[in-house]
């Protein structure tokens, strides 16, 4: 039997923003509030590579009071245990951040549990079959905030549509390039820099959901 899954009915669509490395916790709400409030995010995730423990449970636990607020889900970046601890919606996890399966026992059924598949549809299906709630591929562009050797073609966000899960295209991705991607299957646009980059976070954040309508 396929573990339980959330999201029934139509996937979720837009934008789903990653935060920024920010070791200020006050500047780092000063800038996700002013988005989160806008209605031009669908899901946040929180992700500082740089932070230690201490500083990741006091931003996820910040961040998640204001998504809470805004109605929209808060998703941990490869720490089940600070998802569960913060209450957040749910956790997203690289090829080596843990098992999906163990995830969902720990974090329950309604928990929202992605999985990073790079540029290849079976990671995608066997993290389907551990009960992932979405797959997501990428970088389908060239992007500073990790390695890109590995590169997706938007072909596998079209064959996924059978795994009957969100899909989430993540990597160099800019206003210009959501539309195709959005043509081809996905569902979401995970974005770090061209919202916290842009000369205008909330404009941009915009032009990306427009890209959805």
């Amino acid at each position: 039997m396929t573990p339980s899954r959330p999201l029934a009915g139509p996937p979720p669509r837009g934008l789903y923003l990653i935060t920024p490395d920010d070791a200020g916790t006050a500047s780092l709400l000063a800038r996700v509030e002013p988005l989160l409030s806008s209605g031009a995010v669908t899901w946040l995730q929180y992700r500082n590579k740089t932070a230690g423990d201490a500083l990741r449970h006091e931003q996820a636990l910040a961040l998640q009071a204001r998504c809470a607020a805004a109605g929209v889900p808060l998703i941990i970046n490869d720490d089940v245990r600070l998802a569960r601890a913060v209450g957040a919606a749910g956790v997203h996890l690289g090829e080596d951040d843990g098992d999906i399966a163990a995830a969902r026992a720990l974090l329950g059924p309604a928990a929202i549990l992605g999985a990073s598949c790079y540029d290849e549809q079976a990671l995608a299906q066997r993290a389907v079959a551990a009960g992932a709630s979405y797959v997501a591929f990428g970088a389908f562009f060239p992007t500073r905030s990790k390695d890109t050797h590995r590169r997706a073609s938007p072909a596998l966000l079209a064959d996924a549509q059978a795994l009957g899960v969100a899909r989430v295209a993540i990597g160099g991705i800019t206003p210009d390039n959501t539309p195709a991607l959005v043509a081809a299957g996905a569902d979401l646009v995970a974005v770090i820099a061209g919202v916290f980059e842009a000369p205008d976070p909330l404009a941009a954040a915009r032009a990306y959901q427009a890209a959805f309508a």
